[in-house]
């Protein structure tokens, strides 16, 4: 069986508070992007994971969120063995959800192979416990994201036509780098409805907030996106927590030849 993982960008990010437990809870519009990675996954005698493409951080394959998606319905359903393979494509410290996505598409392959007869929301809870982000990609279509990033609501958010244009600057950034800059505060206005005013407001009312922080100290992120504007971009932003900024077109777009020793992918959005 193989499937697609697939990345997402955020639309907005807001940082609103700091939960005892140690997560942040934030506001933001996540939109799936056809950047996407391979994986495989075969019955076999003996258990195994692999993996090709770029190189997955971390000596310990058992850590790896498909394994770990693997190992958590083996528990509750006695999963025979499997053998897993994974072709990495999306960047990796990114802020594209890519490690995330390649585990909600485990649990997915794994309840259908298997037919283990889970609802989508059966298999939300079980990849909320992988990762916030996770379970975003079991349903995988345009919501808005509340809490830890795990609750969805639904939003008119339509962006198909549009033309991303996704730049990787060859910089990782961790999670736990990218949240010890922020300031959580309320926002004034509601990103909600910012994302549903035309496409055309959001430069000068949708942000991110993690580019107080990140853009000061990586001024390189802050040039990517004003060259995007510059090429044409509707809109402009980071996603997520990583180091991708993307830019939206209305029509298709000319990868800019400073971009040239970057990972970039481009694309309309469906």
């Amino acid at each position: 069986m193989l499937s697609f993982p697939n990345a997402k960008i955020n639309i907005g990010l807001r940082i609103t508070a700091k939960r005892p437990d140690g997560f942040h809870t934030l506001q933001s519009g996540f939109y799936p992007v056809n950047w996407t990675d391979a994986l495989e996954i075969i019955p076999t005698e003996t258990f195994a994971f692999s993996s090709s493409g770029l190189t997955i951080p971390g000596s310990n394959p058992g850590q790896n969120l498909c394994v770990r998606a693997y190992n958590m319905l083996r528990a509750d359903f006695h999963l025979p063995p499997v053998q897993i393979h994974l072709h990495k494509i999306i960047p990796i410290g990114a802020g594209l959800g890519g490690g995330s996505s390649d585990a909600a598409f485990a649990l997915k392959m794994l309840n259908e192979r298997f037919t283990l007869g889970l609802t989508m929301g059966q298999l939300e809870n079980y990849a909320r416990r992988l990762g916030s982000d996770c379970a975003f990609f079991v349903e995988n279509r345009p919501v808005y994201c509340i809490a830890k990033g795990d609750v969805f609501e639904e939003i008119d958010l339509n962006l198909s036509g549009y033309h991303a244009l996704l730049v990787y600057p060859n910089v990782a950034i961790s999670t736990a780098e990218a949240y010890a800059g922020v300031r959580p505060q309320q926002p004034e206005t509601s990103l909600r409805g910012q994302l549903t005013a035309p496409v055309a407001t959001w430069r000068d009312t949708v942000r991110n907030d993690f580019e107080d922080s990140l853009f000061p100290k990586y001024p390189l992120l802050a040039r990517i996106k004003a060259e995007l504007y510059e090429a044409g971009a509707v809109y402009a932003s980071m996603s997520g927590s990583g180091s991708t900024v993307y830019g939206l077109f209305n029509t298709p777009v000319l990868v800019p030849n400073q971009f040239r020793d970057y990972r970039v992918w481009k694309g309309r959005l469906q």
